[in-house]
């Protein structure tokens, strides 16, 4: 079964693009370490919430986006090990030009309950055509 960690990051706006430089080094890195695939999204359209949000969450200024970004593992297992490759690894150490602050990302690891991707690598459903129903994955 496949495993997903998620991460929400806020970024100044005007580190976009060593942000871009420094998670497509980064995504070399986790898949080298067992990684399916490494998704980053920058928010273009992150609306203000009236009891919370995503840029609440993150404590985004004004100046900053926010990135929505997530890595697809085998299993929980991949990514456990994945991890601690990850962290040995001397390109994943933090310097001093990180281009967001780290204190302020949210993480996490969860199960997948429900995937329609047509990738069937992921091996988690079927592809699902007009008129079909979509199963949870339990």
């Amino acid at each position: 079964m496949s495993y997903v960690d998620g991460f929400v990051i806020p970024v100044p706006n005007d580190k976009k693009e060593a942000y871009r430089t420094m998670c497509t080094e980064a995504a070399k890195v986790f898949m080298e370490c067992g990684a399916l695939s490494v998704t980053e999204c920058w928010g273009d359209d992150v609306p203000d919430g009236k009891i919370t949000d995503l840029k609440t969450a993150v404590k985004a200024r004004p100046d900053e986006s926010v990135v929505f970004s997530w890595i697809v593992w085998p299993s929980k297992e991949a990514r456990d090990a994945g991890n601690r490759k990850v962290m040995e690894d001397p390109r994943m150490q933090p310097g001093p030009d990180m281009p967001f602050d780290g204190k302020r990302m949210i993480m996490g690891g969860f199960e997948v309950l429900l995937d329609t991707s047509k990738d069937a690598s992921f091996g988690l459903m079927p592809e699902i055509s007009a008129g079909q129903s979509m199963r949870p994955i339990l």
